[in-house]
């Protein structure tokens, strides 16, 4: 079966955006095959899936009641990503794409305050832009709406930012050390 041709292009492109996440935060091997992987390879897709999959099981049973912040880092770029979702009243933007928009701006707050190199964060945009997805907001996107939204996020807790950062391709952790200024700034350059 060719995936392709049962979702439309933006669709299948958008789950990517998870994937590419998931390598991000804890497999810097698969990242390096996303980088030149094979749409048309639908063995490839399967193995791929399934990898997802054991890595985000992995992370769950580790903290399965939500206890210890590890499982947290799922939340990667999410931060960000859910409020342009919220932004742009869950219509401009498919979930995917919202999230690829969230990696970027998490990639920038990383090489502030967790060391990642600009080489790597500059890696990242080239992978999501191979599968088509996002990594600038239009130019008019109201970015006051955005810093608004983010208010609703579950990992600000009790008026203290907690927000996952990665140092390196292959791991991510969740930081306090984040402050409101670097989340401005990153939203902005996007």
């Amino acid at each position: 079966m060719d995936v392709l041709k049962t979702l439309p292009r933006r669709e299948f492109n958008q789950g990517f955006a998870e994937i590419i996440k998931q390598a991000i935060i804890a497999d810097a091997k698969m990242f390096k095959q996303l980088q030149s992987w094979q749409a048309s390879d639908a063995l490839a897709l399967q193995s791929l899936i399934k990898r997802n999959i054991k890595i985000k099981s992995a992370i769950v049973a580790r903290d399965e009641r939500d206890q210890t912040g590890e499982r947290a880092v799922l939340n990667f770029g999410h931060t960000v990503g859910h409020a342009i979702e919220r932004a742009g009243n869950y219509r401009k933007f498919l979930h995917g794409e919202a999230l690829s928009l969230g990696i970027v701006a998490a990639c920038a707050i990383s090489i502030k305050r967790a060391g990642l190199l600009p080489r790597q964060r500059d890696a990242v945009v080239h992978l999501l832009h191979r599968f088509e997805l996002p990594t600038k907001l239009p130019p008019h996107f109201p970015r006051n709406k955005i810093v608004s939204a983010l208010k609703f996020d579950k990992k600000f807790e009790g008026g203290k930012i907690r927000f996952v950062v990665t140092p390196k391709i292959g791991s991510a952790y969740l930081s306090g050390d984040v402050r409101m200024q670097d989340i401005y700034q990153a939203i902005e350059e996007l």
